[in-house]
């Protein structure tokens, strides 16, 4: 399957299948989010996904696939630090303010960023119509950010908190995003790097869930946690999985926006999972979420 995959690199249909991935991996990383922000605290839920997808890439990774080459060994170690901050960052946020407020700025910081990123390590270029279609999709995300903050946000006095360590968490997407596409560039087997990336990724956060967990005054029964984590888990491979693909199929710049409109599934999610409020203003600007992305695939 891998010189299948490698095969499509810098064809039309590989630029076809890059747009599905990407936006298949919209849809599951709002999913992602909404797990770890659900009703269990989001660093108990962070460490058992990332123990479940870690225990399940091992195998594939030790046994499946072929080995890191030498050179990637420094890359993997690169890469766990900037996923480690990432999600340490993430839940930061979701202990400060609500799902609808910080995931928002989230996304909206990391394409931009990514972008940037994307011209500088791998010389992308977007056309005007592309750039045009950037600022329409940040229109709508940071759009949706404000509505929310004005109508729906409840943790009034960590807000300012939150709001920084959400930028702070976007700015570590466009890292994570760039360099996870040098990473599975760099290496022959594209699937090599996604069993290792998710088998060393989930080391660092179990301990500390487990760590908070035993510090709790009253601890949430450990069987629902782990079946959100089994679940999160496949989410995670399929999620990252594709966008990771993606970028190495065809421009990361455009993977990373495309991604993006996982704003808009994360505010369907909010309103039919978390029965947050969804108005015809929200619909509107997640409509203009939308409309940035089909401007940015269009215009390329």
């Amino acid at each position: 399957m891998s010189d299948w995959l490698i095969s499509l690199e810098g064809t039309e249909a590989g630029h076809q299948a890059a747009l599905m991935l990407a936006l298949m991996a919209a849809f599951l990383h709002a999913v992602f989010g909404a797990l770890q922000k659900g009703r269990h605290d989001p660093w108990l839920s962070r460490g058992a996904i990332d123990a479940s997808y870690g225990l399940m890439a091992a195998p594939f990774a030790l046994f499946v696939v072929p080995w890191p080459e030498p050179h990637m060994w420094p890359i993997f170690a690169v890469v766990w630090v900037i996923h480690v901050a990432y999600k340490v960052l993430q839940a930061l946020a979701y202990t400060k303010g609500s799902y609808t407020v910080v995931y928002p700025v989230v996304r909206g910081t990391g394409p931009l960023f990514t972008v940037i990123g994307a011209y500088y390590l791998f010389s992308e270029t977007f056309t005007v119509m592309q750039w045009m279609g950037v600022a329409v999709l940040l229109m709508g995300i940071f759009g949706l950010a404000a509505y929310n903050y004005r109508y729906l946000e409840t943790n009034r006095d960590t807000l300012m908190v939150a709001l920084g360590l959400a930028v702070l968490t976007g700015l570590f997407v466009a890292l994570y995003t760039t360099y996870d596409a040098y990473g599975i560039r760099a290496t022959a087997n594209p699937f090599t790097f996604l069993a290792w990336f998710f088998m060393i990724d989930g080391i660092a956060m179990p301990p500390v869930a487990y760590l908070r967990w035993r510090k709790m005054a009253e601890r949430p029964d450990p069987g629902p946690l782990l079946v959100r984590g089994v679940f999160g888990g496949l989410v995670a491979f399929a999620s990252f999985g594709a966008v990771m693909l993606a970028t190495r199929l065809d421009k990361v710049g455009e993977a990373a926006v495309l991604r993006e409109t996982s704003t808009v599934f994360a505010a369907l999610i909010g309103w039919l999972v978390l029965k947050e409020t969804v108005g015809p203003r929200r619909i509107a600007l997640m409509s203009l979420i939308a409309l940035g992305a089909v401007i940015v695939e269009v215009g390329g």
